[in-house]
């Protein structure tokens, strides 16, 4: 799943792509490098990030989106917690809604994926871009967001969205330290026991940059190393800045996987 960001102040690819047209060709390029889906975003949810007003994300996104449906032979994710932005996106031609949220800021887009049959990605966080850090408290970890993801499922399921149309996201960064979500990446298994997907999405992030010192724009190395783990624990689906890359680097992580020892003649 590759990332399109469609705002000015994500913390990586904050306004690049604030025109449609760079927007889809950016898209295209993702596309030819083998992303599955792409993802567009219109409001940013990093740390302290303030929020988007409904009618703001509507203009960055839904002109994007029009595009490459119309243009682009690729599954479109809209990443939103507001239903509104939501309907409107799976009406203009996405078909999965990513919330960060987990369904907590709106429980109306848990009605609109119900209605559309959308995807839908439910990603373990707690409060807001403002709050979230100050919520990284946990008894244990693992327990714990285990326990509101399978809570968050059962509220979607519950407003009448399919079990089969549900992914899990463990909400890498968010309301975690950097320490926890290192701990969430090396338990990465135990979400396989929620039952649905797992979506993993750890590009170019601040815990990387913690671990390995480095800024944003130089975390490729670590976002790899960090996603081959993820594979190997099991996730199904990898957002990511870096398609050409990541796509790559899983090949190459399979190949080995698959390698059978040669026959000795």
């Amino acid at each position: 799943m590759g990332i399109l960001n469609t705002t000015p102040d994500s913390f990586f690819d904050g306004g690049k792509f604030l025109s449609p047209e760079i927007a889809l060709e950016r898209a295209r390029q993702m596309v030819s490098q083998g992303a599955d889906a792409i993802d567009v975003g219109g409001e940013s949810t990093r740390p302290m990030a303030k929020p988007t007003p409904l009618q703001e994300e509507l203009d960055r996104v839904l002109p994007v989106i029009g595009l490459i449906r119309r243009e682009l032979p690729v599954k479109i994710s809209i990443d939103t917690t507001k239903a509104g932005v939501a309907r409107l996106a799976v009406a203009e031609g996405a078909s999965i809604i990513n919330d960060v949220s987990g369904g907590r800021a709106d429980s109306r887009l848990l009605e609109v994926a119900a209605q559309s049959g959308a995807g839908l990605v439910l990603m373990h966080s707690r409060g807001n871009p403002q709050t979230m850090q100050s919520l990284a408290q946990y008894g244990s970890l693992m327990d714990e967001v285990l326990a509101e993801l399978t809570a968050a499922i059962e509220t979607a399921q519950s407003a009448g969205v399919a079990a089969e149309r549900i992914v899990v996201d463990p909400g890498f960064g968010f309301a975690k330290t950097a320490g926890q979500s290192l701990e969430l990446l090396r338990g990465l298994e135990r979400f396989r026991n929620l039952g649905r997907p797992v979506l993993v999405g750890v590009s170019r992030k601040s815990f990387l940059g913690a671990t390995v010192n480095r800024q944003t724009g130089d975390r490729l190395a670590a976002s790899l190393a960090a996603q081959c783990l993820a594979a190997m624990r099991g996730c199904d689906i990898i957002r990511t800045h870096d398609v050409l890359e990541t796509v790559e680097t899983i090949k190459m992580l399979n190949a080995i996987l698959a390698a059978r020892p040669s026959d000795v003649s």
